[in-house]
């Protein structure tokens, strides 16, 4: 009797720690986390928000020394055509390589002049192609020496945890491990030091976060009003041949 109790107690006790083991082992489930962009100086639309036209980026920067991989590949492309660059956005990790294919019949002449990737692959022809690596986080704002109305944004990022905005200025992070982080937000027209103001701690658990709306002061408009590579304006009273 004693024997049959002493061993039901030993293997009582072995069943708890087994199930309190595997719960603390367990992994805690992933989140997304959502925010809205509203532009402040806009009127609202029928639902109470205000409009957002300009495209946006938002990312989360882990805390500490986490880091997150990068899944994807290492070379991206930036493609001319049409006097226009495709896509106008572009999110890659630190260190990747980007294609820039010229898909025009005439000259281009593809730059930056920012913090982000400075670079100037000069005149190429049409069916021709140069690449850079992106080296270092940052943004870097491309444009054409030739074409002014040329413009696209190319962003370095260290985390994978990024989402590019909706028409209507939605944003939706998805599959966020638990953790803390830094929300870092990038809206076109927007000055650096406005946008480092929308920049906050947050806290992910295991449940859905919705960090509501984040109101955007009137933007500036860089890419519209860049000079050329050598810091000059454009002629305007020139049209290119090309």
């Amino acid at each position: 009797m004693y024997k049959s109790t002493f061993l039901r107690t030993i293997c009582a006790g072995v069943i708890t720690c087994l199930v309190w083991s595997a719960e603390a082992q367990a992994p805690q489930q992933n989140a997304n986390v959502t925010l809205h962009l509203i532009e402040g100086h806009l009127p609202s639309s029928r639902d109470g928000h205000s409009r957002h036209q300009a495209p946006a980026v938002a990312w989360l920067k882990p805390v500490g020394n986490r880091s997150l991989p990068f899944p994807g590949h290492d070379r991206y492309v930036l493609t001319q055509k049409g006097r226009m660059f495709t896509p106008h956005i572009l999110v890659v990790p630190v260190g990747s390589v980007v294609i820039f294919p010229n898909a025009d019949p005439f000259f281009h002449n593809v730059f930056s002049l920012f913090d982000g990737k400075r670079f100037d692959l000069g005149l190429y022809e049409a069916g021709s192609t140069k690449e850079v690596t992106f080296s270092r986080e940052g943004l870097s704002y491309i444009f054409c020496n030739i074409h002014p109305e040329m413009s696209a944004v190319v962003i370095s990022l260290s985390t994978p945890l990024y989402a590019i905005a909706t028409a209507n200025g939605d944003i939706k992070l998805r599959d966020v491990p638990p953790g803390k982080y830094e929300l870092h937000v990038w809206v076109e027209g927007e000055m650096q030091p406005a946008l480092d103001k929308l920049t906050q701690r947050v806290h992910v658990g295991s449940s859905e976060l919705d960090l509501g709306e984040i109101t955007l002061p009137a933007p500036q408009n860089p890419l519209g009003k860049h000079q050329n590579k050598f810091g000059q304006p454009y002629d305007q009273s020139q049209k290119p041949v090309y």
